[in-house]
């Protein structure tokens, strides 16, 4: 029987580090669900200390996952441990995931400390967690950077110290594959302790080589990986989780070891992240893009039609791709779309939340003869994106887009409960609907970013908008989805300025 490799998932942490990737309690919870379902080992559900809405963000994840170890984020700091571990009280499984620098540049440049400085504090916060939990990791920031003598000398010591995992984290993207798994191989082989924790890998994605760097060192003795749904994360993002999974399970002849994941649940994951976030699936994405399982070329067809496994190396259905049908329609009534919720992994903590994603499902059913689980999961996440605390909310609009004249937008927003007007001019009426906006709320932040994906197939299909704001050094996402594009940009442009409002400032590590 082939080794467990244990993989752990950082979607709500490092993910989270996406810029205008910051989640809500309510979807960090969602999104951890569906990790639970999937069978992760390890969910990081975030940084505690970071701020009081983090805080709360574990905590919940904590209460609610079962299934799963949930992990809090800590520098080797004893407030920063502290705070992690009152965060994880409820879990059934806890850990709690605790770092320093180790390489010269980070322990010079950033730390100013002394290599036997760093030794002491990496000890002593290992120390420190084994207070709060039996199940603790430690990680060498920068590990990839540092000295191998050193690494070794840090290592030995937080396992003497109670570590049981010992990350290793390529945390600027800098290592190549066969350096990568090299510097596993001498890890296990130097420290005379090895045996005694399990070896994790973290790799970023600055050269593209995440995957492979990670895939590298697991053939070298790594039994967990940490990785991030869609391979969201800091700059060019993380090692892929589906990939990761799916390479070991298809290349059995190479790899000694297997996941016990649920891969059916890697379509669903991917496609709730990318909703949450705003940042959409590329289409030749391994594994999860809408073209990994099509065939244009008209050799590739003929041979997928003799037998699949022509130019198949694994079975769509298995990362859980399937035909998607109609599932209801505007007859439909509150049970059926309760039952197909359910069904997808969406439950409502409430009536009320209940009874507004049914409103939201009959007023799309008025304007979309097909409704598609894609466009329920858009819908939920629009209703849990609602809120009553929302300081701006559309109340009308009309725009006028007319051959030889200059389109324009009048829009009517209540804020703060004020129902406010303005009419404005633009390039086209998606630009005359934001300059009306930005005449009523004065923003004064800059549009960095406008991207329009539709959410499934037709011409009656929602358009899903993902508006990038920026405001002093600080980056928001808005979304909003609609059968009318104007107004799908109008809400992701509210939803983004509400966020300027509500979301948590938050300073997130590096690893």
């Amino acid at each position: 029987m082939s080794d467990k490799l244990i993989i752990f998932d950082t979607t709500l942490r490092d993910g989270e580090q996406s810029p205008g990737a910051s989640m809500t309690r309510e979807e960090k919870i969602r999104i951890a669900k569906v990790l639970e379902r999937m069978k992760v080992d390890v969910i990081e559900a975030g940084f505690p200390v970071a701020s009081p809405g983090d805080f709360e963000a574990v905590k919940a994840v904590a209460d609610t996952i079962k299934e799963s170890t949930v992990c809090g984020l800590a520098r080797a700091l004893n407030k920063d441990i502290d705070c992690a571990g009152e965060a994880l009280k409820g879990a059934t499984s806890s850990r709690i995931h605790t770092f320093i620098a180790t390489s010269p540049i980070h322990m010079e440049k950033k730390l100013r400390m002394t290599p036997d400085q760093v030794v002491e504090q990496a000890v002593a916060a290992v120390k420190r967690a084994r207070q709060h939990t039996d199940n603790v990791e430690f990680s060498p920031e920068d590990a990839g950077r540092s000295e191998l003598d050193f690494l070794c000398r840090v290592i030995e010591a937080v396992i003497d110290a109670g570590a049981t995992t010992i990350n290793i984290p390529d945390t600027v993207g800098y290592n190549v594959p066969h350096q990568f798994g090299a510097l596993l191989h001498n890890l296990l082989e130097k420290i005379p302790n090895s045996d005694k924790a399990v070896f994790s890998v973290h790799c970023h994605n600055d050269l593209g080589l995440a995957v492979a760097n990670s895939l590298s060192a697991v053939l070298n003795g790594a039994r967990q990986v940490e990785c991030t749904i869609n391979g969201l994360g800091e700059r060019a993002g993380n090692a892929a989780l589906e990939e990761i999974v799916m390479a070991v399970r298809t290349r059995q002849d190479i790899f000694s070891c297997n996941t016990t994941l649920d891969t059916s649940q890697i379509i669903p994951a991917s496609r709730l992240v990318a909703g949450i976030t705003g940042f959409p699936v590329q289409p030749n994405k391994a594994i999860v893009g809408a073209n990994a399982f099509a065939h244009e070329s008209g050799i590739h067809q003929d041979g997928v039609l003799k037998n699949r496994e022509t130019y198949e190396i694994m079975r769509a259905e298995d990362v859980g791709w399937s035909k998607n049908h109609i599932i209801l329609g505007k007859h439909s009534g509150r049970s059926a779309l309760k039952s197909r919720l359910k069904e997808l992994g969406i439950e409502f903590k409430s009536e009320e939340s209940l009874n507004q994603a049914f409103a939201r499902f009959k007023a799309l059913a008025d304007k979309k003869h097909e409704i598609f689980d894609d466009d329920l999961q858009a819908l939920v996440s629009e209703t849990t994106s609602s809120s009553n605390d929302e300081h701006i909310k559309l109340i009308s609009m009309k725009v006028c887009s007319e051959t030889g004249e200059t389109p324009s937008a009048c829009l009517t927003l209540s804020v703060d409960s004020e129902e406010k007007t303005a009419t404005a001019e633009g390039g086209g009426p998606v630009d005359a609907a934001f300059k009306a906006i930005e005449k009523i709320i004065q923003s004064e932040t800059e549009l960095k970013l406008y991207s329009v994906n539709n959410i499934t197939s037709g011409t009656d299909a929602q358009g899903d908008v993902t508006v990038r704001l920026e405001k002093s050094n600080r980056v928001v996402n808005g979304q909003g989805a609609d059968t009318d594009i104007v107004i799908a940009s109008v809400k992701s442009y509210l939803n983004a300025l509400n966020k300027f409002i509500l979301v948590d400032e938050r300073a997130h590590p590096q690893l």
